[in-house]
């Protein structure tokens, strides 16, 4: 534990001997954060759908709006929560 804060940098303060994060979660979550915005060409519309499936398999109350755009197509997924979001965006490397 010592070695953990006498390596760390200067502007980070970790003394958790448990997971070791130096990030305050609150400045990573903001509250009504629930909405995650992925644009695509056409040709990848199907990747859309797709990923947006996967959100309402994993998470409840998950809603999609998709939007034509000049160059291809967007979507807004909308989670109940921010948490569910960032979990959704870690776990698909969005």
């Amino acid at each position: 534990m010592v070695q953990t804060i006498k390596n760390q940098q200067a502007n980070v303060n970790d003394s958790c001997p448990e997971c070791g994060s130096f990030v305050d979660i609150g400045a990573v979550i903001e509250e009504n954060d629930c909405v995650l915005t992925i644009k695509s060409t056409a040709q990848q519309k199907q990747a859309l759908t797709d990923i947006v499936d996967k959100a309402k398999q994993r998470f409840q109350n998950v809603t999609a709006t998709f939007t034509d755009t000049e160059h291809g197509e967007s979507v807004d997924i909308v989670f109940d929560v921010a948490a569910e979001k960032m979990i959704f965006q870690l776990e698909n490397q969005l």
